[in-house]
């Protein structure tokens, strides 16, 4: 195909290259590409990066990102030029000098797409390019000519979107029993026919299928806690007995996730157990996720009707042109690509989300299209409801129906349920969340931009037909005065608080600064002090704040009372959608009547004896010296305790999986991280071995010769790894600020080597999309934080490194002190390191073929986290060179180091 005529320009850690119209391409410097760029408009791919690797904030042109999004809506493509080649079927470049030349072939082929007559995705783009055009989208023009206007008038986007049916609630699942024989028989039609027939997977599955038996007592479910080694294939295994029972009880199964990468795994796989769609056209699988992760069609329809700007108005039409073709209207881990929001440099992605307590449920003209209220409607009906941790908690603690409430539950991801509960049950009166409170009750305050109605909007008719309703809603406006207001930070930074909230906020400021022991040195990270030997003037302000909080709390319960009597006694006028519509606002208003409770309580046990159940602390948030929010906190000391009331006692059979549950051989932390100890019942333990050869397979080398705190020798740690891997390193790091600082002195350096690197809190990518491009490239690396050691799955020659630039202590917070004391000491600190360990080491043997190191840059690597590595891994330490000897080749996998055993110390 003829390329597309228009110059186009390429950058990278490595260099910068020009493509003229005419074909040909020359290297050149940033400061060339800049002024050319600047002088016409360039093909290039993701803007942002590019940007970032020429130093130039306000770089732009036409991004073959921004022509696939529109071309190919939800559809899935690696956003580097290997990627865009694989997606259109073209020939990846040989080289950086190449890339330009693609981008102008890349370009040829997506507007050939438009103009060919089997394009999938053309009903409705010829209307939103009218719109574009003239939002002066930059390729507006160059598709004009390829996409051409239809015969007859498109349907308006709201308008082809399928309504939600309502549909009756599922019966009570029937008692059944499953046998071992029936599981067995199961698994072999999961895994396929020809499949290796693996004990141990058979062994889990079967212990999988006792949390399905009858419950013989009440509040006393079947827990299971089942440790399953990398590679059993757990997904199946626990899948097998779910799916029997779904079929012979006719109930609804939850599994449970805590990361976006395991609930995508989860609906592939479970296309082996369900078909696509039953004969009635419902869905025997759903994927459920809290409300803020869906498109809002309302805030949509805002978005393009004048309430974006700019760019973030062409990034709305781009979400409209996805809106008609996503499976689910999932925005955030969905079929949205990851990389739409942060290539508009915008948080608008985030504005176009259902955001709390702006839902207007059957008020919404496009309440019975919402993506929402679909899949809550579909979870009630399915076999097998595919959600995250904080989701089942919720849902359990404010299920509005016997079909929301889960009672059979497969927790994978297992060791993440007691950070999930902790976050959870957690109460935090803070600013930002005061504000959005205010804003709930009151409606934006004047000048502000969005269509978010306070209470009096929401429920208008309500207040006209009822006297006693009108005044509860008046009363809640009236005291919300005593909530933030827009500015509240800055006027706590003059020491000119507003309300009682705002003056409490202010005196929590000033004690949490005055007792601050940094010294002024960690301006960027945020301070906390303990809620404790306060003076009598903040816990004066403490209760005068919590009579304020009263006062807002009683008359929204009154609302509620009188929402209830409306339904039970309902007017003439009230219809099926203005029930749903008072229904909705019954269930937000007990949700902020418990915040606000909980405030209270919080409130009034500032100076008074210490709770042993909670731990509470005055924090004061700051990102790179910026304060963002202020406020007080409480945690329960264990968040077992409320999780094992509100989710395990309702539930039948509950099962807690992972790779990482136990520590070494004792299970005694996982049963107290999973809550079965708060209830009379001992849980049933399994444990199943992974079957892969790490002793031939893997290595865990501890770096003795790495000082701690010397930058530079960490950089070229890092360097002197990435170099002898030949890329392929997932590098871990404890600080964000070490992370860029490595990530600054060796990238360009690497570059120039052929070995890309890529990092976290440093390119504009976000995460899961970093992650995509690191697995499409065999000699990538990657740096990262937490959200990287765990759930992240690279199997093959793209991860055969991973680097952890220290011991991952816990961080010495206030809750982390007050658990370590009430947990065994320093050996609660060991759990959680080998946990971290463990996790890290997961990421690197994914399947029976990959082959790797596992590396730790520690001088003094304490031999009593050593049995966080699978038995028979060879541990050595030894020196950075060594480790880099055995990395570039000179030494394989299991030869010892000089002077020390293949299987290291483990004492």
């Amino acid at each position: 195909m003829e390329p597309l005529a228009l110059p186009a320009l390429h950058a990278s850690h490595a260099g910068t290259w020009l493509r003229d119209a005419r074909g040909v391409t020359r290297g050149g410097s940033k400061g060339e590409a800049i002024m050319a760029a600047a002088d016409t408009p360039l093909l290039l791919l993701n803007a942002p990066l590019v940007a970032s690797r020429l130093g130039y904030p306000d770089l732009s042109g036409l991004d073959l990102l921004e022509l696939y999004a529109f071309v190919h809506p939800a559809r899935f493509v690696v956003p580097t030029p290997k990627g865009l080649a694989h997606a259109l079927g073209l020939e990846e470049a040989a080289s950086d000098a190449d890339v330009p030349a693609l981008l102008q072939t890349a370009a040829a082929v997506l507007l050939d797409r438009c103009a060919a007559d089997d394009w999938p995705e053309r009903e409705g783009a010829w209307s939103v390019l009218q719109s574009l055009a003239k939002l002066r989208w930059p390729w507006a023009g160059v598709l004009s000519a390829h996409v051409r206007q239809p015969e007859k008038a498109e349907k308006w986007l709201f308008s082809r979107l399928p309504e939600w049916e309502e549909t009756p609630e599922r019966p009570q699942p029937a008692q059944v029993a499953i046998d071992e024989f029936e599981i067995e028989a199961r698994l072999a039609k999961l895994t396929g026919e020809g499949a290796e027939q693996r004990e141990g997977q058979k062994s889990y599955s079967r212990e999988a299928g006792r949390i399905f038996a009858p419950r013989d007592r009440r509040k006393l479910p079947h827990i299971l806690l089942a440790q399953a080694g990398t590679g059993i294939g757990k997904t199946l295994g626990y899948l097998a007995p779910a799916s029997l029972w779904a079929e012979k009880a006719h109930g609804t199964v939850w599994v449970s996730t805590y990361t976006k990468n395991l609930q995508r795994q989860l609906r592939r796989e479970s296309a082996r157990a369900w078909p696509p769609a039953r004969p009635d056209g419902s869905k025997p699988v759903v994927v459920r996720k809290g409300r803020e992760n869906y498109l809002c069609l309302l805030n949509l329809e805002d978005a393009l009707q004048g309430g974006f700007g700019g760019r973030a108005a062409v990034l709305g039409q781009l979400v409209a042109r996805w809106a008609a073709y996503t499976q689910d209207g999932d925005m955030i881990g969905g079929d949205l690509p990851g990389w739409l929001g942060t290539l508009f440099r915008s948080r608008a992605i985030r504005s176009l989300t259902d955001q709390r307590g702006e839902c207007v449920y059957a008020g919404c003209p496009h309440y019975r299209k919402c993506f929402i209220e679909r899949a809550v409607r579909a979870s009630a009906q399915a076999d097998l409801v595919i959600a995250n941790h904080a989701l089942v908690m919720v849902n359990a603690a404010r299920g509005r129906d016997h079909a929301q409430r889960p009672t059979r539950i497969v927790f994978d991801e297992g060791h993440h349920v007691f950070e999930a509960a902790d976050s959870t049950f957690a109460a935090a009166l803070t600013g930002q969340e005061a504000i959005e409170l205010k804003r709930w009750i009151v409606g934006p305050e004047r000048g502000s931009k969005g269509r978010r109605r306070g209470l009096a909007a929401r429920l208008a008719d309500v207040a006209s037909y009822d006297e006693d309703g009108g005044k509860a809603i008046a009363a809640a406006r009236e005291a919300a005065d005593a909530l933030p207001s827009d500015g509240w930070l800055q006027r706590l930074a003059d020491g000119m608080p507003s309300g009682e909230i705002e003056t409490l906020l202010a005196a929590v400021r000033a004690i949490t600064y005055a007792r601050d022991e940094s010294g002024g040195q960690e301006m960027g990270y945020g301070i906390e002090t303990e809620a404790a030997q306060l003076d009598g003037n903040i816990v004066e302000l403490a209760q005068q704040a919590a009579m304020a909080l009263g006062e807002i709390r009683r008359p929204l319960i009154k609302l509620g009372v009188r929402l209830e009597a409306l339904i039970e006694d309902a007017p003439d006028w009230l219809d099926a959608q203005g029930r749903a519509r008072i229904d909705g606002a019954r269930h937000s208003l007990a949700w902020r009547a418990d915040t606000l409770a909980a405030w209270e309580a919080l409130l009034d046990r500032l100076g008074g004896p210490a709770d042993p159940d909670f731990v509470d602390w005055l924090a004061v948030d700051r990102s790179d010296a910026r304060e963002f929010d202020i406020g007080i906190h409480r945690r329960f000391l264990d968040p077992m305790k409320p999780f094992a009331r509100v989710v395990l006692e309702p539930a039948h059979g509950v099962m807690l999986t992972s790779a990482t549950l136990r520590d070494g051989e004792d299970w005694f932390g996982a049963i107290s991280k999973s809550g079965a100890n708060h209830l009379e019942i001992k849980p049933l333990l399994a444990a199943a071995e992974s079957p892969f050869d790490y002793a031939s397979n893997a290595e865990v080398l501890i770096v003795t010769d790495v000082k701690k705190g010397d930058l530079a020798g960490l950089a070229g740690a890092f360097a002197g790894i990435i170099s002898a891997s030949g890329g392929g390193v997932l590098g871990l790091f404890t600080a964000i600020r070490r992370l860029r600082a490595v990530h600054g002195r060796i990238a360009d350096r690497l570059a120039r080597d052929g070995l890309p690197l890529y990092a976290q809190h440093v390119d504009p990518i976000d995460t899961g999309t970093l992650v995509d491009i690191f697995r499409d490239d065999p000699r990538a690396s990657l740096l990262g934080t937490d959200a990287l050691r765990d759930g992240v799955d690279v199997p093959g020659q793209s991860l055969r490194c991973v680097v952890m630039e220290q011991v991952p202590w816990p961080k010495p917070s206030i809750l982390h002190r007050a658990r370590r004391a009430a947990n065994g000491g320093s050996a609660h600190d060991d759990a959680i390191i080998r946990a971290r360990l463990a996790q890290a080491f997961g990421r690197l043997i994914r399947s029976k073929d990959d082959r790797g190191h596992f590396i730790v840059l520690s001088p003094a690597f304490p031999s009593r986290l050593l049995s966080a590595f699978p038995k028979g891994t060879p541990i050595l330490r030894l020196t950075l060179e060594e480790a880099l000897q055995r990395l570039g080749g000179g030494v394989s996998l299991n030869t010892p180091a000089a002077g020390e055993a293949a299987h290291g110390d483990r004492r």
